[in-house]
This record gives C-alpha cells, structure tokens and sequence, in this order.
C-alpha cells in the first residue's frame, strides 16, 4: 500500500490578496513544494463553483453558506497559487461545481475514494487551505472511507474566524482519529 499528498484548495481566491484571503495561506506553498517529491500519487483539489453558487453571499458572514465570491471556474482566483508546482501526474479534483450544494470535502460527489483504493494507496497526507473547512472535511471524510488520514500542521492554515477555530479544527480531526504532524515528520 502507498500514501497520497493532498493538496487542498491552495488558490489565488484563499491566498494573500485573494476575495477570501486566508492569513498565511501563502505560505504552505514552500513546504507543499518540498513535500512533493516524496509522493508517487498526488491530489490537488480546487473550489471550482459557478458564477452563482449558493455559498457566495452580498455581505458575507463568513460562515456556510455567507462566503464572499470566490473560485468562480475559470477565473484568475480559482487558478492554483502561482507559486504551487503542479504535477502533470496529479489527480485534480474540482469541487463545489453544484449551483445550489456546498462541498467542502474532496470525497463529496466524487469518485475520488475509489480512484485512491485502485492505486493501492491506504494513506493520505494533508496539506493546504483551510484547516476549518476544506481540510477538516477532507479528512473526516478521508476517515470515514477507511482511510489512514495525517494533517501536516506546518502545510495547513485556516480562516480562524471565529478566532481559535483553526486549532479547534485540529482538534477534532485528532479526535476523529486523525494524526497531526509536522512535515519534518513525514516519512
């Protein structure tokens, strides 16, 4: 059996200077490029929604649903961070393409689990944006399929709004069984 990096949402919308710019975001792009080499499989997903997706909200709250618009498909936001390496190899998973149905986790609406079980692989390693949303449910849901699931904390970073809600995040995958390292662990 192997192990896959996931690359979760690391995009221009959630990065400094993005519509919904996550503190940091930037800056798990040179700790994903230094990891990827380690890895035969790779999973970059994206937030790939239409111009008029049911999470984008006039006054955003910041919350499901109450989102500023963001990664519209196509778009200059929804590209990968132009920093990021991006593997002509990689499996690229886009999500959240339903008008009215939010999709935060990689599993969700996908066939992913099962291109992931074809290829051997029984491990997956997080990186990316956002710890308290994207990351967090990719994981859970990484878990529910069976799945040996490890946060690197040094490639993830979160909305934190409320703030504290991206360590909370990391919390609970913990709890849900994830294992939370850092990449000089990663083995």
């Amino acid at each position: 059996m192997k192990s896959a990096l996931f690359v979760v949402d690391v995009q221009n919308d959630f990065c400094p200077g993005g519509s919904l710019a996550v503190a940091g975001g930037d800056q798990v792009v040179p700790v994903i490029n230094r990891l990827l080499p380690r890895f035969d499989t790779v999973v970059y997903t994206r937030d790939w929604h239409p111009a008029n997706h049911i999470s984008f909200a006039a006054q955003p709250q910041f919350i499901d649903q109450s989102w500023p618009v963001h990664c519209v498909a196509g778009t200059p936001g929804a590209a990968f961070h132009p920093g990021l390496q991006v593997r002509e190899d990689a499996i690229i998973v886009n999500k959240a393409t339903a008008v009215a149905q939010e999709a935060y986790s990689a599993f969700q609406g996908t066939d992913l689990a099962e291109r992931l079980r074809s290829l051997g692989v029984d491990t997956l390693y997080l990186t990316g944006l956002a710890t308290d949303y994207c990351v967090k449910a990719t994981a859970r849901d990484g878990l529910r399929e069976g799945f040996r699931v490890l946060v690197i904390r040094d490639a993830v970073r979160g909305v934190d709004v409320p703030p504290g809600s991206a360590d909370q995040a990391l919390a609970e995958m913990a709890r849900a069984g994830a294992e939370i390292i850092t990449a000089a662990e990663v083995k």
